[in-house]
């Protein structure tokens, strides 16, 4: 059985993080009856009891002392982690595995002189503070300042796996923590651990973020992600936001009606409008969450057709740099009557290219598909799979020299409160608009040399970092024009796509 490690960096990230561990332990919970350890919580929790295996923990009445996520929690501003530390997880999570800024190596000793005055750089994050958050801080101080630190804490985790085959990366791209530290943990993974997969879940601002430098943010991260990640995950607040404000809509218009099953929404623990409509980020992050536990859901349960998260990588990214996959994920929630499954099945991948159930605003269906991997998790048969693609492809755009490029995965366990899902992951040219939008932004600041100064005062920080990020963000945008502009035939001479190996 492989393992893999979850690094949460910064507010956004250990927000997401912790709504993950939570729905996984349900989940484990929901099928390990006996509350043993096993294969399949091994590959995100180890097991630190003394006891016997007939004493194995019990996963379901917060009696989990001896499980320990897998995980490494990296924060600047201690709050949301020390939130989760006094939360229903706190055992979850090894106190050695825990950097901050004021803890170090996860206890409360007092912030140094030094690191408080860093610590003002990073305030704008909250919005409490100026000059506004910096990923100059996050990236050139605070990474220079704990890299040893975060390597060590890195290496402990790795020596806990027998097999460790992926690093999930959570993040936040605007904010300074988020995109400074978290690419550059990410740099420290390819450096330390080369021949494991780096996965990265990167939360991109919307248009009216509060935090005005995040444009600089994104596209300084941008150009790490292109360099040092092997798969992306980009996911949207506006797409998240928005289809948390549809699941209300519906739930209030009464066209759900009571046929909604209690405690099924993806997008709230309580399953109730009222949780999604009171607490709006949690139920956003619940949907980044349950993306991930669907992505993981192979390497974690049975199934008849699982898939190993390499494969995503090898068969999704035919270009190293392009490897940005839009996620959709199919149901948001669950209906009592289950009495009609062959049509609701079909709704189901209906719905995977939808607009309405994509982590990103973009519009696949109009656009060039690379390749695509559906991960349906549930009592589905793959004759179920093989009629629905047929039913599909027609509709669909793929590049001329992969028509047959699906890859497909059968878990056998469904998510609690489901009867199946699906997670969809497309390589297609349909974020390309994301990107050139965030260009935009970009440039906007960049032209009046706008907040540059909060920057270039950081040690090792200068203008060219700028020159080269919208430079690397530029020839990613351009790749993407060749292939549409080729229809899928490349009849055009792409020199800068390169074949990933």
């Amino acid at each position: 059985m492989t393992q893999s490690v979850v690094v949460q960096v910064g507010q956004c990230g250990n927000q997401v993080g912790c709504r993950f561990w939570d729905l996984a332990l349900r989940e484990h919970a929901a099928v390990n009856k006996k509350g043993i350890y096993d294969e399949a919580l091994s590959s995100f929790f180890r097991n630190v009891d003394t006891r016997s295996a007939g004493d194995g923990p019990d996963i379901y009445k917060g009696k989990i002392c001896s499980l320990k996520a897998r995980a490494l929690l990296i924060d600047m501003e201690e709050g949301v982690v020390n939130e989760i530390l006094q939360g229903p997880l706190r055992d979850v999570f090894d106190s050695k595995q825990l950097i901050t800024d004021v803890s170090g190596s996860g206890n409360n000793c007092p912030v140094q002189a030094e690191n408080q005055l860093i610590s003002k750089y990073v305030e704008g994050i909250l919005g409490i503070a100026s000059p506004p958050s910096s990923r100059a801080v996050g990236y050139k101080v605070y990474g220079c300042q704990y890299r040893e630190n975060i390597v060590e804490k890195l290496r402990k985790t790795a020596e806990h796996c027998d097999c460790l085959q992926c690093f999930f990366i959570i993040h936040s791209m605007g904010g300074g923590t988020g995109s400074g530290l978290g690419t550059f943990v990410l740099n420290l993974l390819e450096d330390e651990f080369p021949e494991v997969y780096r996965f990265v879940t990167s939360v991109y601002p919307s248009g009216e973020d509060d935090v005005i430098t995040s444009p600089y943010n994104s596209v300084l991260a941008m150009k790490e992600l292109n360099e040092h990640a092997d798969c992306v995950l980009p996911i949207e607040n506006e797409s998240l936001f928005d289809i948390v404000n549809k699941i209300h809509q519906m739930i209030n218009s009464g066209k759900l009606g009571s046929t909604v099953k209690p405690n099924s929404l993806v997008t709230s623990s309580a399953g109730t409008a009222k949780t999604v409509q009171e607490k709006p980020f949690d139920a956003m992050n619940n949907i980044i969450a349950n993306l991930l536990l669907n992505l993981t859901s192979s390497a974690r349960f049975e199934g008849s057709l699982n898939m190993d998260l390499n494969e995503i990588s090898m068969n999704l990214v035919p270009f190293p740099r392009l490897h940005y996959l839009v996620s959709s994920l199919t149901p948001l929630y669950t209906l009592a009557d289950v009495n009609i499954p062959s049509r609701r099945l079909d709704q189901m991948f209906s719905d995977a290219f939808s607009r309405d159930h994509q982590l990103i605003r973009a519009d696949p269906k109009h656009s060039l598909y690379l390749a695509c991997a559906l991960l349906v998790r549930g009592n589905v048969q793959v004759s179920d799979l093989r009629r629905n693609i047929e039913r599909l492809k027609p509709s669909l755009h793929f590049i001329s020299w992969n028509q047959e490029g699906w890859k497909t995965s059968l878990c056998s366990v469904p998510p609690v409160g489901h009867s199946h899902s699906l997670l969809a992951l497309a390589n297609n040219t349909c974020v390309k608009p994301t990107f050139m939008e965030l260009k935009d932004r970009f440039m906007k600041l960049y032209k009046k040399k706008a907040h540059l100064h909060h920057y270039l005062q950081v040690d090792g920080m200068e203008q060219g970092c700028f020159s080269e990020a919208i430079s690397s963000l530029s020839d990613l945008i351009e790749e993407y024009n060749e292939l549409d502009a080729s229809k899928g035939g490349l009849r055009t001479d792409p020199s800068r796509l390169k074949i990933a190996v």
